[in-house]
């Protein structure tokens, strides 16, 4: 073989593997789209499959009259975020509620809530004079991210027999997060 040859074999070969790698690097990114749309869809489902157990909650032990799911809302610095569930009642009880729902709990969860509870009396100036709680729902949740949920002052629902109930010791003091 001449250099010559060598030398556009090379090329040629180099050529070849720019070529694999666009169509790898169009191929994962077409994979990561599927994936992301598999999981915004379980989320989705969760999400609904959470939504009956806990407008019955709301309603019948927090006494909530108005219960919005998805609810998404944009500051006016722009910043956007999406509440999975928010139900409020006016009168005696002036009371709000977040409810964060996750098919699998990991610590991001928590911290998504609280910033949530945080960040509700400028989302939502309308009800900031309202006391405010959250409630974080999951499928699947160890039993130390559990304890770090009830340890925030936050309320903690999971599912079972097809029904998500709230799993809070007798002595549990929530966190109310916009006390006058």
């Amino acid at each position: 073989m001449t250099d010559q040859e060598l030398k556009d074999l090379v090329a040629s070969l180099a050529i070849n593997q720019q070529e694999s790698r666009k169509e790898n690097d169009k191929a994962m990114k077409e994979l990561r789209q599927q994936i992301g749309g598999i999981a915004n869809k379980f989320g989705s489902f969760t999400e609904g499959l959470a939504l009956p157990s806990m407008t019955k909650i709301l309603t019948e032990k927090f006494g909530m009259t108005t219960i919005n799911p998805s609810v998404r809302v944009r500051d006016k610095n722009g910043n956007e975020q999406e509440i999975d569930v928010l139900a409020y009642a006016n009168s005696e009880i002036n009371t709000a509620f977040i409810v964060e729902v996750k098919s699998h709990l990991r610590e991001e969860g928590i911290e998504q809530l609280l910033k949530q509870c945080r960040d509700f009396p400028v989302l939502f100036p309308e009800l900031a004079h309202k006391k405010l709680y959250g409630i974080l729902a999951a499928v699947d949740a160890n039993q130390q991210l559990q304890q770090k949920v009830l340890a925030q002052g936050l309320y903690f629902a999971k599912i079972h027999d097809e029904q998500f109930s709230l799993c809070v010791p007798k002595d549990f003091k929530p966190f109310c997060f916009n006390q006058e």
